[in-house]
């Protein structure tokens, strides 16, 4: 199969509109080719494409910044002597001379499938800057990781924020080129919209699904996502950014497991939380929002972020041996259900992390990232059954398939 990038390089056709056009490229450090050259290094490498400028998101150009808000500065590139302005340092909107440095902008990063990688949050703020300064963008489509499942409550009105680009759910089963398409439609934008699409994408096809599995190499798109497991179980695994809870950072499985230094200690008489007792409460709470993944109790020590240098226990979601079922797998509703088994053991347990979280100091991060309090407050309501989530959560769903059908570019 070929990305958009490798179809651009490779096709003639597809670069003639860039002929005579100044060329910016927004991209991180996944945007690379088939045979590993980043995407900056192959589109200078080409006879007639001007580069002016480049771009990149949050955690920068090269992948240089672990976390949260922290920002990465503008540099000028030594070899090709043009600027690299940074959408997540001093700004994430481009300003005016940014927008100024071209004509055409052509956006290649690769996305997780989730709403709250800000990546989809960075696209919408190019393409609304593009629509008001007349300049054209491109999106040199790559694959959902996560494949096309959808999940999640929908962001409400006023949720907005740089974790919540619009009103979707949190696993949306939209490539990047596709959600392009679906903020022109949504936003009304007058601007000049396109993608070039993969050649030879399956969405369904075992074993990837979504991921070219055996074909294609994986690449951090941010320091924090090391792995095909890890994209499966993002849309779950990054609510607890907003907990109290370690999510792996500072461990080699970021965002596959969690765990807290107190899991399975004596605590002043209070009741324990071990995993084991975790996994036999989400087992009794909901079992069928446990297919197609197993959970394991493991212990891990992170070496930086919360709970650095702590001894943790706690639990690892695997999805990567023969009983990993792509269509039942709800990472959401599996770590939901984690959420409401601590909160059942231990109705005093400091869950939820009141924290700046990506520029926001007045709402909870938990809030935040599921785009309203739906979560939050369905965890915290110790008569809420699991079918009370399942009530508001489907209805979203099935919403959010039928207005995404119009976009859809692989079928």
């Amino acid at each position: 199969m070929n990305f958009g990038l490798d179809r651009l390089l490779a096709e003639p056709d597809l670069r003639r509109p860039l002929a005579g056009r100044r060329v910016a490229l927004l991209a991180h450090p996944a945007s690379v080719t088939a045979d590993l050259t980043h995407a900056l290094d192959a589109l200078a490498a080409l006879p007639g494409i001007r580069l002016s400028a480049a771009f990149g998101p949050q955690h920068g150009l090269r992948g240089d910044k672990q976390d949260n808000m922290m920002e990465s500065p503008d540099y000028l590139d030594s070899r090709l002597g043009i600027p690299v302005f940074s959408l997540y340092g001093e700004v994430r909107r481009p300003t005016p001379a940014m927008m100024d440095s071209f004509d055409v902008l052509l956006v290649d990063m690769q996305d997780l499938g989730c709403r709250i990688y800000t990546f989809i949050t960075t696209l919408r703020y190019v393409l609304e800057e593009a629509a008001r300064f007349g300049k054209t963008v491109i999106v040199l489509d790559r694959p959902n990781p996560a494949g096309r499942p959808v999940e999640g409550l929908t962001l409400l009105p006023g949720w907005e924020s740089f974790v919540g680009a619009g009103a979707m759910p949190m696993r949306h089963g939209l490539t990047l080129g596709e959600m392009g398409h679906w903020f022109v439609k949504t936003l009304k934008l007058d601007v000049d919209y396109q993608v070039i699409p993969m050649r030879g994408w399956q969405a369904d096809a075992a074993p990837g699904h979504g991921w070219p599995l055996g074909e294609r190499a994986w690449i951090n798109p941010s320091p924090n996502a090391p792995n095909l497991s890890m994209a499966r179980c993002y849309a779950g695994t990054v609510m607890l950014e907003g907990t109290t809870l370690s999510e792996g950072r500072g461990t080699t499985r970021p965002l596959e497991l969690f765990g807290a230094p107190d899991f399975g200690q004596p605590d002043c008489g209070k009741p324990n939380i071990e995993p084991r007792k975790i996994m036999a409460k989400m087992a009794q709470l909901a079992p069928d929002w446990l297919a197609g993944c197993r959970l394991r109790e493991c212990w891990f020590e992170p070496t930086f972020h919360k709970h650095a240098g702590k001894l943790c226990a706690g639990i690892q979601i695997h999805v990567e041996d023969g009983s990993y079922d792509h269509a039942a797998f709800k990472p959401w509703r599996v770590q939901a259900l984690a959420f409401k088994a601590i909160r059942l053991l231990r109705p005093d347990y400091p869950l939820w992390r009141d924290f700046a979280y990506e520029y926001e100091h007045d709402r909870l991060a938990i809030d935040l990232i599921n785009g309203g309090e739906g979560l939050r407050l369905w965890v915290d309501d110790a008569q809420a059954q699991a079918g009370d989530l399942d009530a508001l959560a489907r209805p979203d769903e099935a919403a959010w398939l039928e207005q995404s059908e119009a976009v859809l570019l692989y079928r």
